[in-house]
């Protein structure tokens, strides 16, 4: 709309001004600012004023009066009054040039039918939320204001829509917005003073438009008639099947260039059939009315029947997004020929087919982010000739040989470890948040001849094969290879020739990789690098010609650089050093010196550019540092020197020792294991004899036992192995046939040492594993020990897990084991379960009368 109407685009800009240095409550001659003033009537202002602003006050009346003469007022607000207020008869006569009132969010006891008469000028009237009843429709209380554009009436009591002859008049009306109200019903005969015209916007949003009443469609007709509508919204409705069908029919051949339709209850949503979802005949009333772009977002589409748009020739953009979408039936867009955005993010689709898309023969862009697409056919989108832009972030993707020929795709936030031989020709790949590895996969992508931005963040980058030869892409212009670990790439030795050949490459990102050193000549071939970010790594030194000569943005932020050479600096003319560790010795001097003297922009706070060594200048700013008595400490130097060696070669074994332990810590497990029972003699500790007849009951889902089976009891039941030490209680093989199962439980969780639930989620969903977990809570309670060891099994959240009683009361107070993601932890787990199951725990209730039942409790 405003890029149609200049008058609106100047009442932004007159609404977005700088009022910046204008004291509350005074004037500068052309801007008054009155708000929050607790005025209770106009204050006298200059006639130079150009916008005055008298929202937040207790003004209770406005009269013909209560303005001087105003000849060059533009904007005047006057809304959001404390008090109710009163409109008198040609209240803003003496303000001729007006052109945007404001009267929003104020209570209007009384508006006069005259009130806005003499704003000649006035191109934007808002009234939203002021109380206002159909009356101000009905009675004519905006006839001659003949440069009105923009009316807005939203958020009132407005119950129909009847408007007064003086509509007819409204020449230069483009939009009306009567969202909010509570209009039950709108036929042809209430709009007919609109008819002839062309608007921009028809608002009737959330206005429970047709659902409260029975409407006779053959007799209320088609309420935009001879009406020409950019865009109608008809959102937020509550809108079913049957109302939608019905509303096209009644407004055939209107043009109606936009329809919005959002926050319908459309569709059957997923797991229910109790609305239905559309079909072939809901647009069939819309064939002549040219729409141009349909948004059916935030809704319970399910599914998307055959033929659903068949009528819609001339749509070129629709919106899906934000619905249950699972299932695309085939020929669900037939018709739609003209397409070009098709949005179907944020649904539950999870594959896709080679027919899902046809029809779609202008298509160049499809959305379909944030669904759960795992498995999508090899031709699902080859023949969509006219595709050049395809979303699919945040979807379950392990393979993409189904993309076609793209200028755009977005593959971010899938689950892809690796690249197959994907003939790319993209200009813009976006690949973050995946699990890429090798650095391989890197040396392909720039193959891409046209490949102009490469988005490679937050992957895993974290080994590469030394058999690739440099790509040379000529194209490249900016990529993103921060969060990733290139450290452990580059420290093999290998693959530092990975950016040879980017002559033309402009933005680099090489953040949050754990680097502690640059290869050599890493940056050489990277002649046009124009901003580089190496900040968050580990850097403590810049070498001499490490940084390619003609940078000029550096962000360094976040190392621990100690005394870096100003001379690597030479060509920025901007500089992020902050957040490192500066040690403020007389090495440092240069540097201080030229940091005080540059003319380098440095980004960041000069207080974050401080002192890390000695503790006696710990935070202090390095600005604030003086170098002069450096000269006396030359005798230290060498001794300095050397400790600093010392230091740096101990913090690198502890990293690279740390990294080691971390990338194979299921092997050192399995060392330590080994080591132990060769220096013990295998001496393994024993459960001591005692009267119960096992060392654990196992209670888990029957749905889950082939799982717990493999996972557990051949590691840990003696009837698997005789290398295991304990003698485990499952109910698949120790209860008694034909006895009850409540008794069966009972004796179990009563005659073993320990009770190991496996909560997952077939688990939560079986009602005798919640009764078991119950009568384990009890044995806690009367042997006042934790013989109930709970074990987290899946991607189970805390809030799926607080949903139930007995788990939410155990969770508050105890302590759970979760079974780990990575395989390599899997043997220190068991361990540490097999460590609950043997440690005895302390105040255990002794009761003679249920001796029976009476057990040693071992967490």
């Amino acid at each position: 709309i405003m890029a149609d109407h200049l008058d609106l685009l100047l009442g932004v800009l007159l609404m977005a001004s700088p009022m910046f240095g204008i004291p509350s409550c005074s004037s500068d001659g052309r801007i008054a600012l009155f708000r929050f003033c607790n005025l209770t009537e106009i204050p006298p202002v200059l006639n130079t004023t150009e916008r005055l602003l008298l929202s937040f006050n207790y003004i209770r009346t406005v009269t013909a009066t209560s303005f001087p003469l105003l000849e060059q007022l533009q904007l005047l607000e006057i809304g959001s009054q404390f008090t109710p207020l009163s409109i008198d008869k040609e209240a803003f006569r003496n303000l001729p040039s007006l052109r945007i009132l404001d009267l929003g969010k104020s209570q209007i006891d009384f508006l006069h039918p005259d009130a806005f008469q003499g704003l000649s000028h006035l191109f934007e009237l808002r009234l939203f939320a002021c109380g206002l009843s159909d009356v101000v429709l009905r009675d004519g209380y905006f006839r001659n204001l003949t440069s009105l554009i923009r009316l807005d009436l939203s958020y009132n009591e407005i119950g129909s829509l009847y408007l007064h002859p003086s509509f007819q008049e409204l020449n230069s009306l483009k939009s009306i917005d009567f969202s909010f109200n509570q209009i039950s019903i709108l036929c042809e005969e209430e709009l007919k003073p609109l008819q002839g015209k062309m608007l921009s916007l028809f608002r009737l949003k959330a206005t429970y438009l047709y659902i409260r009443v029975s409407v006779d469609w053959e007799k209320c007709l088609n309420p935009f008639r001879n009406i020409r509508l950019e865009t109608l919204d008809v959102s937020d409705n509550g809108w079913t099947v049957a109302i939608t069908g019905n509303f096209s029919n009644a407004i055939r051949g209107s043009q109606i260039s936009s329809l919005i339709l959002t926050y319908h209850i459309m569709g059957s949503g997923f797991g229910f059939q109790n609305l239905k979802d559309p079909d072939e005949n809901i647009f069939t009333g819309l064939e002549r009315s040219s729409v141009k772009r349909l948004d059916l977002s935030h809704g319970y589409i399910f599914s998307l029947n055959p033929r659903l748009f068949k009528t819609l020739k001339d749509l070129k953009v629709l919106n899906l997004s934000y619905n249950k979408i699972n299932r695309i039936a085939d020929k669900a867009f037939y018709g739609l020929e003209n397409l070009q955005i098709l949005n179907i993010s944020y649904n539950l689709l999870g594959e896709l087919y080679n027919s899902n898309f046809e029809g779609l023969r202008s298509v160049a862009y499809i959305d379909l982010q944030k669904n759960h697409i795992g498995i999508i056919q090899h031709q699902t989108f080859r023949f969509l000739k006219e595709l050049h832009t395809l979303d699919l972030r945040d979807n379950a993707l392990k393979t993409i040989s189904f993309i076609p020929d793209l200028l755009t795709v977005f593959l971010g936030g899938n689950k892809l470890v690796t690249l197959p031989n994907v003939n790319f020709k993209a200009n813009f790949i976006h690949l973050a948040e995946n699990k890429l590895e090798n650095l391989a996969d890197l040396y392909e992508l720039l193959q891409v001849s046209q490949l102009q931005i490469l988005i490679l963040n937050q992957n895993r980058f974290s080994s590469c094969s030394p058999s690739h030869a440099p790509s040379g892409n000529r194209n490249l212009k900016q990529l993103f290879l921060g969060e990733n670990m290139l450290q452990l790439v580059w420290e093999t030795g290998f693959c530092w020739d990975v950016f040879k050949g980017l002559s033309q490459l402009q933005i680099l990102y090489l953040n949050n990789n754990y680097l502690n050193f640059l290869p050599p000549g890493v940056f050489s071939d990277l002649t046009a690098l124009r901003g580089l970010s190496l900040n968050s790594n580990r850097l403590t030194v810049l070498p001499p010609g490490s940084l390619p000569a003609n940078l000029e943005i550096l962000d360094i932020s976040r190392n621990h650089l100690l005394s870096p050479d100003p001379g690597l600096f030479a060509s920025l003319s901007m500089l992020d050093i902050t957040h490192n560790e500066f040690i403020c010795e007389c090495e440092l001097r240069t540097f201080i010196s030229w940091l005080n003297q540059t003319n380098v922009t440095l980004l960041g706070s000069p207080a974050d550019i401080n002192c890390m060594y000695p503790n006696s200048l710990l935070g202090v700013s390095l600005y604030s540092v003086s170098m002069e008595d450096c000269d006396e400490e030359e005798v230290f130097k060498s001794l300095k020197f050397s400790l600093y060696i010392l230091f740096i070669v101990t913090w690198t074994l502890f990293l690279v020792s740390v990294l080691i332990v971390a990338k194979f810590r299921g092997f050192c497990f399995i060392c330590y294991k080994t080591a132990q029972r060769l220096l013990f003699h295998d001496r393994t500790q024993r459960i001591e004899s005692d009267r119960y007849r096992y060392d654990a009951y196992l209670c888990f889902s029957s749905k889950d036992f082939e799982w717990v089976q493999n996972a557990l009891l051949k590691h840990l039941d003696t009837q698997y192995s005789d290398r295991n030490r304990f003698h485990l209680c499952f109910e698949e093989r120790d209860f008694v046939p034909g006895e009850n199962h409540i008794t069966n439980i009972q004796a179990a969780i009563w005659s073993s040492r320990k009770i190991i639930c496996l909560v997952s989620r077939h688990f939560l969903r079986d009602g005798w594993c919640l009764e078991a977990f119950s009568y384990a809570q009890s044995r806690c309670l009367s042997d006042l020990s934790s013989v109930l060891i709970m074990v987290v099994v899946g991607s189970l959240s805390q809030y799926q897990l607080m949903k139930h009683q007995s788990i939410r009361g155990f969770i508050q107070k105890q302590q759970y084991l979760r079974w780990p993601e990575d395989l390599q932890d899997v043997g220190w787990f068991l361990n540490k379960l097999s460590q609950c199951i043997l440690k005895k725990e302390k105040g255990k209730k002794e009761d003679s009368r249920i001796q029976l039942r009476s057990i040693a409790t071992v967490s």
